[in-house]
């Protein structure tokens, strides 16, 4: 059984950093497109950043130069470095996995644009206050 905990997130004031990790068990971390997504309320869900097998990354602009999605296979941990947050980025923050990409950087990017990934965590509440 896939599980995907995320954990990490908490209050900082704006400009402030936190790093959100996502502990992945039940299969091989290692070869599965893996993603980070947030919903702040009222909106929609939003793709922040992915990252495939080989390293290759990819972020929403809202995010690009702040953020940085990283992987640790030997710990089958995913994470997020969040540097200079801003209040707009107040939102539940989820963890995504997708073994089906079919091992391609365009077909990871394409499930991300998707959000066609298999397996979600429970997500993690980041507040940034002003």
């Amino acid at each position: 059984q896939v599980q995907l905990v995320e954990s990490g997130g908490g209050s900082v004031h704006a400009g402030g950093s936190l790093r959100l990790s996502c502990a992945a068990s039940g299969y091989i971390f290692s070869g599965y497109c893996m993603g980070w997504f947030r919903q702040a309320p009222g909106k929609e869900d939003e793709g922040v950043a992915v990252i495939d097998n080989d390293g290759t990354t990819s972020y929403a602009d809202s995010v690009k130069g702040r953020f940085t999605i990283s992987q640790d296979n030997a710990k089958n941990t995913l994470y997020l470095q969040m540097n200079s947050l801003k209040p707009q980025d107040t939102a539940m923050y989820y963890c995504a996995a997708d073994p089906t990409y079919g091992g391609s950087w365009y077909g990871c990017l394409r499930s991300f644009m998707n959000r066609d990934f298999g397996y979600w965590g429970q997500g993690t509440q980041v507040t940034v206050s002003s």
